[in-house]
């Protein structure tokens, strides 16, 4: 079995985040950048089951600027067998259709049994993807899973729903996005941090994977106005002098609450 997880770099979730007046992205050199959790738990999952099932094989894969080889490093650390990285200046500020359509190619490069997302990123917060590279890719889609069993030809899983759970499978090849219900990842060894650096680890252009690299034709989306959040200013305080109630309607219908 072949599995293709997809791995993120992210903004630190606990450091601040901006977005770039100029550009109208995020602002990546506010703060650290880091492997996307939840991505990362997606790993643990094809892991677990390379330990379990000789034979298998693991490949993680990413789109994002040349410091995106990062996380494909600590993902082969962490015991994947091979990377591959989709880096592309026609790729910058890359929207999730453009995203979406960039993975897809990659990924029928690679051509897995299963791909392993996570639900939902830390930065863009889309929760979208896995089920856009499944619609292109024509496989079936088994979304934010809390408990996942593969097999050689199927994927069953367990969703969380409201007053329960729902249990649902599928044929291989599929596509899978997992919760956060799943285990924390594992944390590189010694071992295998050595090991990483004579992994294979491949990096391609949209020209590499047949597609268009010009900004204009690949992204749909483009932002069209931005501006910084004004500063919070201290709120009006009513002391109750007979007249509180009147002043807070007051203060209601000025401000267009009421």
């Amino acid at each position: 079995m072949k599995i293709v997880v997809l791995l993120k770099e992210v903004p630190d979730t606990y450091a601040d985040r901006k977005l770039s007046l100029e550009t109208g992205r995020t602002d990546r050199g506010a703060s650290e950048a880091v492997a996307d959790e939840i991505g990362e738990r997606a790993l643990e999952l094809a892991l677990t089951h390379a330990d379990l099932n000789p034979g298998t094989e693991v490949v993680v894969l990413t789109m994002g600027p040349e410091s995106a080889v990062a996380v494909l490093r600590k993902g082969l650390s962490m015991g994947a067998d091979s990377a591959a990285h989709v880096h592309d200046a026609g790729l910058s500020g890359a929207d999730l259709g453009t995203t979406a359509r960039t993975l897809t190619a990659a990924i029928r490069r690679l051509e897995p049994d299963v791909v392993l997302a996570g639900n939902l990123s830390t930065d863009g917060s889309g929760g979208v993807m896995a089920a856009m590279v499944a619609e292109l890719l024509g496989m079936p889609n088994l979304t934010s899973l809390g408990a996942v069993e593969l097999s050689d030809r199927r994927v069953s899983g367990r969703r969380l729903v409201e007053g329960g759970s729902m249990s649902v499978s599928a044929p291989l090849p599929a596509v899978v996005s997992i919760t956060e219900e799943l285990p924390d990842a594992r944390f590189p060894n010694f071992k295998g941090i050595l090991s990483a650096k004579k992994k294979p680890l491949d990096t391609w252009t949209l020209a590499d994977l047949g597609l268009d690299g010009t900004q204009a034709e690949v992204s749909r989306s483009i932002v069209v106005g931005i501006r910084e959040r004004a500063a919070r200013a201290a709120g009006v305080k009513i002391i109750d002098e007979g007249d509180a109630a009147e002043r807070l309607a007051e203060f209601l219908v000025s401000n267009r609450l009421a």
